[in-house]
């Protein structure tokens, strides 16, 4: 598939499998869903842009790079939350704008209830970060809207995806990247990632 990523670092390999054995609680949970995501945004972050930057060193004048970029962060509420600290970690002058949608367990369609994006971009471009990649609904609905916001460069990141997400991602939006930790097999018939892990905000949060 082409515009997807999936990691293949071995930490990144040994946090997912703790992420999703069961008897992991949710504080650990939360610190794995923060590691993992960390080293994801290490990999999809290699190609920011960079302006030549002078400073002073104690031993003299180093030419060096900033930034150019000015990103924003998207977390997919609930459980892109839990992402952003790992994000922040690589990151910290990163914005982050909050969109909220939840899925209808009947349709399976994303719902929005929540959006507090200026009238006008104020970054460059924008990492959407969520989770869990199942359906693909909220992903698509999240990036329709940061589109109509006025932003072209957007990336995608989440720790595991099913390829029916990734299909409907690339169906509705082929320009974005997709970067994930695993993809695995398969949706169950109420829309679950197989093998998966469950609930992402559930486990996170310690509401399940």
């Amino acid at each position: 598939m082409s515009n997807v990523f999936v990691s293949e670092h071995p930490l990144v390999k040994h946090k997912i499998t703790a992420l999703r054995d069961e008897k992991t609680d949710h504080l650990q949970f939360r610190n794995l869903v923060r590691e993992i995501s960390t080293l994801l945004t290490y990999e999809a972050t290699q190609d920011l842009k960079t302006k030549a930057k002078t400073v002073m060193s104690p031993m003299g004048e180093a030419a060096g790079h900033t930034l150019e970029d000015a990103v924003g962060l998207v977390p997919i509420l609930r459980a892109g939350l839990g992402m952003v600290e790992g994000v922040w970690g690589l990151m910290p002058a990163a914005q982050v704008w909050h969109i909220g949608l939840y899925r209808d367990e009947e349709t399976l369609q994303p719902v929005q209830y929540y959006n507090k994006l200026p009238s006008e971009p104020t970054v460059s471009m924008v990492f959407v970060l969520d989770p869990m990649l199942a359906t693909g609904g909220s992903a698509v609905a999240t990036i329709d809207i940061v589109k109509k916001w006025g932003i072209t460069r957007i990336k995608y990141v989440g720790i595991l995806g099913a390829p029916e997400g990734v299909e409907e991602m690339q169906k509705h939006h082929a320009d974005v990247p997709i970067y994930l930790g695993v993809l695995d097999s398969h949706l169950n018939d109420i829309g679950y990632i197989v093998p998966g892990l469950g609930d992402a905000g559930d486990r996170q949060f310690g509401t399940a």
